[in-house]
């Protein structure tokens, strides 16, 4: 009896998830793994959304709280979040998200333009709007996860100053 080997969905091309009462998604290409909460070190002069690094796996991970860049309060147990590793401009990154939800796809449609928001920190990092399960999904743009992460030390620097 032939093995047939599980080949992924190529129209599932985004991970989803909720943060505050909002629905995102992050490219799959871009996710390494979704780990639950690890202990975090704080990072002196990191803007305010990078909450500190974490050790994971010997990789020194900025961890970039998206309730704090998209200023939505706090959740009242931040044990309940989970984590989305994702390669941020070659570098792995850490989301904080309340719930990872799906793995989706735009069935063919193309992103649309994201709502204009203000620039300078208004700016909320989207890449487009796709529509999923009934409602509206926001898709990050990771570049600009990148840029909040740029003006830190290289994880090697990093590693040095955790310990």
């Amino acid at each position: 009896m032939p093995v047939h080997k599980h080949r992924p969905d190529p129209n599932k091309s985004l991970v989803g998830f909720i943060v505050g009462n909002v629905a995102y998604a992050v490219p799959i290409s871009a996710v390494k793994e979704i780990v639950k909460p690890l202990p975090l070190t704080d990072l002196p002069h990191a803007p305010p959304a990078v909450i500190g690094v974490a050790d994971h796996r010997g990789e020194v991970v900025p961890v970039v709280d998206l309730r704090k860049r998209f200023d939505v309060p706090g959740m009242a147990d931040p044990r309940a979040t989970k984590w989305i590793l994702v390669d941020s401009g070659g570098r792995t990154v850490g989301l904080v998200v309340d719930e990872v939800t799906d793995v989706f796809g735009t069935g063919g449609a193309e992103l649309r333009p994201p709502p204009v928001m203000g620039g300078g920190e208004d700016q909320r990092g989207l890449a487009g709007v796709t529509n999923y399960d009934g409602r509206l999904v926001f898709v990050l743009d990771l570049q600009k996860v990148e840029t909040l992460t740029r003006t830190l030390p290289p994880a090697n620097l990093l590693a040095q100053g955790a310990t």
